[in-house]
């Protein structure tokens, strides 16, 4: 008996010795320099478990291809209780990275960022165009967002993320710039909601794309409105002709300034009823705290801003040297 439990006990001794032996091993190899002589890029699919990640790590080379090193990452993994944590995206996994290099960029999240930039006063239908032209995203645009609702500005996205989730990011910004605004707006606008402030903000966003003039331009309107004049803004007339559907291409023809339609503002009193275009911010913020002036007009001066005026006389000089301009660059 005294043998049988010494032999027991020595294989047990041994068994341990290997045990220990194989753990430290496979320790050693999972933080030892990987295969890859030069940086991948990885993509980990939303929905992958462990086992699809270390196949896609194996197939791109970032761990050796073979059945042992797949099942000596999923262990580290579950060893580490990372494997739970592990979050889909792209990610650039750099040169000769160990399996626990890759295993802490996987969990980390810091996967490649691309860019979509909306520039300020494109219209929705616009914006949903230049989404439905990126490779980068998935899934489709059911309808038109609403017009206005949109924040103009570069978004860092990731591969494979739906255009749903983009449109709903741009559409939470701009509601947090519009509540902002109208809560900070200046007292005694001639503006009931905030729906009219991104409504005239559209249209001072569409009327100048000189940053230093949104402030007065913004005040012409709200000085127009105050006296109950008609805002006469050509961007509402072109947004009620094309309805946000790219640009008209020509100038206005004297039969659609005359006619009568909501978003003819030479036609019809106050604002239009929608935005014509997806304001940014410095625009928005623009609209709720103009210039104090007394101008009531404005025409472009031939240097990309305008020449404003008080007076209609004064105007009127100032539309004719705009003439001009134009005659000579014809």
């Amino acid at each position: 008996m005294r043998n049988i439990a010494g032999n027991a006990l020595t294989v047990l001794v041994v068994a341990g010795l290997v045990l220990l032996i194989a753990v430290g091993y496979a320790k050693r190899q999972f933080s030892a320099p990987g295969p890859l002589e030069e940086e991948v890029v990885v993509l980990i699919p939303r929905g992958a478990d462990l086992r699809d990640t270390s196949r896609q790590l194996a197939l791109h080379g970032a761990i050796e291809n073979t059945s042992g090193s797949e099942w000596l990452f999923r262990v580290g993994a579950r060893y580490s209780d990372e494997d739970s944590a592990i979050r889909y995206g792209e990610y650039r996994i750099p040169a000769k990275a160990s399996m626990e290099e890759i295993l802490d960029l996987l969990v980390s999240g810091k996967a490649i960022q691309h860019k979509v930039t909306v520039a300020e006063g494109l219209s929705s239908y616009e914006v949903a165009e230049l989404l439905r032209g990126s490779e980068i995203l998935t899934g489709e645009i059911a309808d038109v967002p609403p017009e206005g609702s949109l924040a103009p500005e570069t978004y860092f996205i990731e591969r494979n993320m739906s255009r749903k989730e983009v449109v709903e990011r741009m559409t939470s910004a701009q509601k947090a710039i519009l509540d902002e605004a109208w809560a900070g707006r200046e007292e005694g606008l001639p503006l009931q909601s905030p729906e009219e402030v991104l409504i005239l903000a559209s249209i001072v966003e569409k009327e100048t794309g000189v940053a230093s003039e949104r402030a007065k331009v913004a005040s012409v309107f709200v000085n127009r409105l105050r006296r109950g004049m008609k805002l006469q803004s050509d961007p509402t007339v072109v947004y009620g002709i094309t309805e946000g559907k790219g640009p008209l291409g020509r100038g206005l023809r004297r039969s659609e300034l005359d006619r009568a339609t909501p978003y003819n503002t030479y036609a019809v009193n106050g604002l239009p009823p929608t935005p014509i275009a997806n304001p940014g911010r410095d625009a928005i913020m623009a609209v709720v705290n103009p210039d104090e002036t007394d101008f009531l007009y404005f025409v472009a001066d031939g240097s990309g801003g305008h020449a404003f005026a008080k007076t209609l006389e004064e105007h009127n000089k100032n539309v004719s040297e705009w003439r001009k301009i134009e005659n000579n660059n014809n």
